[in-house]
């Protein structure tokens, strides 16, 4: 009797996932279909003569046990310092102090045998610093009342924000219509105008008041001044090892397990296994269409993106981290109406990434860490300048010490959100280059001078946006649940701003489903929304 098999579009880490949990838990074959050329979605590592670009960031923290465990189990913790951890003399938790059980993967997976002389495919233990750049200053992130923080904001602006702070807490909690509504509840009024309005608004390029509350409840799970406060004062008595801490918030962590060459590393050596285990992965090859017989899938259409070819293949399970406007308007003409428009009503937002080389940066490192060449210790700093278009920076050195290939050079990563199409989008390569190289030395981060060289890459639908059709969005899931062997993971498969984490559960908590018979998919909604993720006042 034939296995039956799951074809599940997109290599990313739901995808991914999904395709190495079906094969270490059951016996159904998976054949993962990704239309671009590269593992790993928008967590893949990008290449650029020797320097390696981490699309948005990606640090390895989560609050899920299983998560934490799953990817362990794939890269251990290196068992010697990093090459900056042994110039700069830090002590760093080796593998031997890893108390994490094996998953069953170790025992039933087949895993290419490495090369004895390879001491890449391992964690890094990272300290993480992300700051805000406002008033060509900086400042904590999250926010903390420290005095410097103190000094930067003046009396006037500290007044307002700790008066309107107050009368956020002391009143009656206001309805939350919009993302404006949900920073006021719990930020105060001069706050949210201060840290929270502008980048925000950067970001999605529409008013807070038109996103939807969901995106806070996705992205700032928990946190709150009072729980800074109260974090602020825990780390003067406990120096727990910060990266496999489960009871603080995702934003407050202060390490975080990092792949020594960058995120795509993880998924490529998923990919791996996957296909040393009788998966398979192709790329360049699109799911255009799915057809469906009462309440189940029965048969995708794969497109080759190279050669044109369609091919029809029969399904017993299908995954998706497809965006869904793709994906609803794939399943045919016999979709209702009302889901097809709120489908097509889907927004979502784009990503420019440029990759600058530099001699240094310009500005100093006035922390209390110590750095190599002393290089400010961020990973990443939110710009929150309101006269540029630059969103985020991130410094790939403090990543990991091996993203840049020349450790004499500082390789920065440059962040845009876009709309696919829009005039930052369709500039040149080397406009676009000279555009961001302009905006950074206009703030004072760096001199033109310094720059070695550049590279841009495009992330089109990074983020699912909360606004647009999304408000009905109840639409789709009612009918896509309705298809008991189609199951819906991932950022843009379920369209919500998860992080790789969930997405990697949402797939689990599937697989898990068709394990133990459970048809009812409420379950693998819930990931990313449980009460411990929630706001607390």
């Amino acid at each position: 009797m034939a296995k039956k098999n799951a074809i599940i579009i997109g290599a990313g880490p739901a995808g991914l996932t999904a395709a190495y949990e079906l094969l270490d838990r059951t016996d159904i074959v998976p054949i993962i279909f990704e239309m671009s050329g590269d593992i790993g979605g928008i967590s893949k590592t990008v290449v650029y003569k020797g320097n390696r670009i981490d699309i948005g960031g990606h640090r390895f923290f989560s609050k899920s046990g299983r998560v934490m465990e799953w990817w362990l189990n794939l890269f251990p913790l290196q068992g010697r310092p990093a090459k900056d951890d042994k110039q700069l003399g830090r002590a760093v938790p080796l593998a031997s102090s890893c108390s994490l059980r094996p998953l069953r993967s170790k025992e039933t997976l087949t895993q290419p045998a490495p090369d004895p002389e390879e001491t890449d495919l391992v964690m890094l233990v990272r300290s993480r610093l992300s700051r805000i750049f406002f008033l060509r200053k900086f400042f904590n992130y999250p926010i903390s009342l420290t005095m410097e923080t103190l000094a930067n904001l003046g009396l006037v602006r500290i007044l307002k924000i700790g008066i309107s702070y107050l009368k956020a807490r002391l009143l009656p909690i206001q309805a939350e219509k919009s993302l404006e509504d949900f920073f006021i509840n719990r930020f105060g009024q001069e706050l949210y105008r201060t840290f929270f309005k502008d980048y925000t608004e950067k970001v999605w390029g529409v008013p807070c008041g038109e996103i939807k509350p969901e995106w806070g409840a996705q992205r700032i799970k928990g946190l709150s001044i009072t729980k800074t406060i109260m974090h602020s004062l825990g780390k003067l008595f406990n120096s727990q090892d910060g990266a496999n801490r489960k009871d603080i918030e995702t934003s407050l962590i202060e390490q975080f397990y990092y792949p020594k060459l960058g995120p795509g590393q993880i998924w490529e050596k998923a990919a791996e296994i996957i296909q040393a285990n009788g998966g398979r992965v192709i790329l360049n090859n699109s799911v255009i269409g799915i057809e469906k017989e009462s309440d189940r899938v029965t048969h995708v259409l794969v497109r080759d993106e190279i050669s044109g070819q369609v091919t029809r293949l029969q399904t017993d399970y299908l995954f998706s981290s497809m965006p869904v406007r793709e994906l609803v308007a794939a399943m045919g003409n016999d979709v209702p109406e009302s889901v097809s428009v709120v489908a097509s009503g889907l927004i979502y937002r784009d990503f420019i990434t440029v990759g600058l080389l530099l001699k240094k940066l310009n500005i100093k490192n006035e922390t209390n860490q110590r750095t190599v060449n002393d290089l400010i210790p961020d990973n990443w700093i939110y710009i929150q300048e309101r006269e540029v278009k630059l969103g985020r920076l991130q410094i790939f050195n403090n990543w990991s010490p091996y993203m840049a290939d020349d450790p004499d050079t500082v390789w920065i990563g440059l962040e845009y959100f876009c709309n696919e199409g829009d005039e930052l989008w369709t500039m040149s390569e080397e406009a676009f280059s000279r555009f961001a190289i302009g905006e950074l030395s206009s703030i004072g981060i760096i001199n033109q001078e310094d720059v070695l060289d550049s590279t841009v890459l495009k992330m089109p639908k990074a983020y699912p946006a909360y606004f647009g059709s999304y408000d009905k969005f109840d639409l789709i899931r009612e009918y896509t649940d309705r298809f008991s062997n189609l199951f819906l993971v991932g950022r843009n498969g379920m369209h919500r701003y998860n992080n790789a984490d969930h997405s990697m559960l949402t797939a689990m908590v599937a697989v898990d489903n068709i394990i133990e018979g459970i048809r009812d998919k409420a379950n693998i909604w819930q990931v990313n929304t449980e009460e411990e993720y929630q706001e607390s006042r």
